[in-house]
């Protein structure tokens, strides 16, 4: 009987995982709940393998929303520093990471959503490493907890510290993870800091293809010869690229409505949140044991510095 509730609670959620107003990270709660109450996913094979090409295809959706030359233009004056805190973030993070003992993919992906854009950096740079349930959910969790935080506390600190518009808009977009939350919290500041947020966040996310590139060389595996052998191509991150290059030049030319790219990325941002959900239903009990509270708590260093950092860089002390 207890079976045949969890397959049908596993249906009702994915269904209602596809209504837009359920946010990621309750897709991800959900997932871990049901796995809590449950046991796993009522279909184990299915929720694996639909996860793995979900979660490539929805990074991939996530590019028809991009436009390639606003982002280039937005952080032309800021390239210097977007590539010095995205380096000294996965630095600090394998630091960090080796101190507190945190097991290596699972810190190397806090690291990866810290310096880059949450979830969506973690969703492009897991397959390349071959992340597992856990390890996904573990580091994914402490990024949309520490989102959740971020839209409460960032719009009093700035005031606080009597940033203007434009100044929050540019730290929101440097210190927040995920682009969701970056928009949330921008908006409550004015729109003017949404729209500096906005573009300058849009251009940290075209780092999301540099790291999965140097991650796949980082995470390669030895043949037999001891040569250096690719163990992972990351096709989806270049199929990401070009989604970006046709929604900036070729959907204009073509004279494709605007609501086509809007539609595209609406669609894959349901399938990111029905993907977190599959991925929630995968962390047991036994795994949260055995994960323990270390990788929050480097979670909440990194980001504490990069927040500290960009917030001082942007005040110009």
């Amino acid at each position: 009987m207890k079976e045949k509730i969890a397959k049908i609670v596993f249906v009702l959620i994915i269904i209602a995982t596809c209504c837009p107003c359920i946010a990621s990270w309750m897709a991800l709660l959900a997932g871990i709940v049901y796995a809590f109450a449950f046991g796993g996913p009522a279909f184990p094979k299915f929720a694996k393998k639909t996860q793995k090409y979900l979660l490539q295809g929805c990074v991939v959706g996530l590019g028809f929303g991009m436009n390639l030359q606003a982002a280039l233009a937005s952080g032309k004056d800021g390239m210097m520093f977007t590539i010095v805190s995205v380096a000294s973030v996965m630095i600090l993070g394998f630091i960090v990471g080796k101190i507190l003992k945190v097991e290596s993919k699972t810190s190397y992906l806090i690291s990866s959503g810290t310096a880059i854009c949450g979830g969506s950096a973690i969703a492009a740079v897991a397959p390349v490493v071959k992340a597992d349930d856990k390890q996904m959910s573990v580091s994914l969790g402490t990024i949309f907890v520490l989102n959740a935080l971020a839209l409460l506390i960032f719009p009093p600190l700035g005031h606080f510290f009597g940033l203007d518009n434009q100044q929050f808009g540019e730290w929101a977009a440097i210190a927040i993870h995920d682009t969701s939350s970056v928009v949330g919290a921008a908006a409550a500041y004015s729109d003017e800091s949404l729209q500096v947020a906005a573009m300058v966040k849009c251009t940290r996310a075209l780092w999301i293809l540099p790291l999965a590139l140097v991650t796949m060389f980082i995470f390669r595996k030895k043949n037999d010869a001891g040569k250096g052998k690719l163990d992972v191509i990351p096709w989806f991150i270049f199929l990401f690229a070009i989604a970006m290059v046709i929604n900036t030049y070729l959907f204009p030319v073509l004279g494709v409505p605007a609501a086509v790219g809007t539609t595209i990325v609406t669609i894959a941002k349901r399938g990111f949140a029905i993907t977190l959900f599959l991925i929630g239903t995968g962390l047991s009990k036994d795994a949260l044991k055995k994960c323990g509270a270390k990788p929050f708590i480097q979670g909440v260093i990194l980001w504490f510095v990069i927040g500290a950092g960009s917030l001082l860089v942007i005040k110009g002390l």
